[in-house]
């Protein structure tokens, strides 16, 4: 799961605006990349593209494209995130944006591509995607532009989708029976970037990722303390307070057991919370990963004041505006009640679900 301004989503896979529930059909490793001379005569990433004005749509009504971009090359949609960069997926060299009429923002999809040859040095290019669908098929013509054919109308769709969206949900989700056989301009690298940046532009407020701004080997404490007029106006909240911290035991761990290449892979959290109810404080220690935009954090035995298989307990960390850090809790995974009681499985009913924490001094994280 993944959330963006406060809510939470499911995570769509490395750039596609769906789930496909399927093996990878192959792959193309980084050193094959820009191998396509075609395509790139100088091994350089290489951009084509297009934008269509009122009187060519005009003649295609049936057309829903408006602008098609193709990069070929380093991924072009990939922004500073909270995946170890030792991790990153470097295996799509093939990139395609459209916008379609009355869109604000370009969907997009990423594939391999390669020669059809069984020596993969000639022959037609063809880009695959995951479940053995087809990107496109490419040739450039004599005038360097690029011929992209075989688009299909469920490019950014399920393979099933028509049978679970219905036909007229499909068809309005779907490009249009003439979005096929573009003739593109090759055009600058950079005007393919800035084109792909508008998928998902980047708030200058966030800042940068967690893994840049809290390092490895240093202590952080975030929290909150919550007061009585914001009690008031959340009855159903359970938490008083709230701190998430590293001090030097998960500081410990770490270093005798993680690999800061992977950061933030393996980094231990203690969350402490104390109980509107009773004042209680419970202390839990979480171990995390970086996940696209967040951190997924794992209830540990570590430090546990539980007895049960609470693996299955998770929290999400998320950078916050300003410096804050936002900490989501879906699942019943934060320990305001025993992790391993009923009443901790399934959703979280109360109002504890998303707290927006904000730096501390390491003090008052102190046990």
């Amino acid at each position: 799961m993944t959330f963006r301004a406060g809510e939470w989503k499911i995570i769509a896979g490395a750039g596609f605006g769906v789930v496909l529930l399927c093996l990878l059909s192959g792959t193309a490793v980084a050193g094959d990349t820009l191998k396509l001379r075609e395509l790139s005569p100088n091994g350089a990433d290489a951009c084509f593209g297009r934008v269509y004005d009122a009187a060519h749509l005009k003649v295609h009504p049936k057309q829903k494209v408006t602008r098609i971009f193709f990069y070929y090359g380093h991924d072009p949609v990939s922004r500073p995130n909270e995946e170890p960069t030792a991790n990153a997926v470097t295996s799509y060299n093939g990139f395609l944006s459209t916008t379609v009429r009355g869109a604000k923002a370009p969907e997009w999809a990423g594939g391999w591509c390669n020669h059809e040859s069984g020596d993969g040095t000639s022959g037609p290019i063809r880009c695959g995607m995951d479940c053995d669908r087809t990107l496109a098929s490419l040739k450039v013509d004599d005038k360097g532009r690029l011929l992209l054919s075989d688009l299909s109308s469920d490019i950014y769709l399920d393979p099933d989708s028509e049978e679970q969206l219905g036909k007229a949900e499909y068809n309005r989700q779907a490009l249009g029976p003439e979005d096929d056989n573009f003739r593109l301009d090759p055009m600058p690298a950079a005007t393919c970037k800035a084109e792909f940046a508008r998928i998902d532009p980047i708030d200058p407020a966030l800042g940068d990722p967690l893994r840049v701004r809290l390092k490895p080997d240093q202590p952080f404490c975030y929290g909150r303390d919550y007061d009585a007029a914001h009690m008031s106006s959340h009855p159903n909240q359970l938490t008083q307070s709230i701190r998430v911290f590293r001090g030097p035991v998960e500081l410990a761990s770490f270093a005798s057991g993680g690999d800061a290449a992977n950061w933030p892979d393996g980094a231990d959290i203690a969350v402490s919370v104390t109980a509107r109810k009773n004042g209680a404080k419970v202390t839990q220690t979480y171990s995390c990963q970086g996940e696209a935009d967040q951190w997924r954090c794992a209830a540990s035995a570590k430090m546990s004041n539980f007895s049960c298989d609470i693996a299955q307990k998770e929290i999400f960390l998320k950078r916050g505006a300003n410096g804050m850090m936002m900490l989501a809790n879906p699942n019943s995974s934060l320990a305001i009640v025993d992790l391993c009681s009923k009443a901790a499985d399934g959703k979280t009913k109360s109002d504890d679900k998303v707290y927006r924490l904000e730096p501390m001094p390491q003090s008052a994280c102190a046990p």
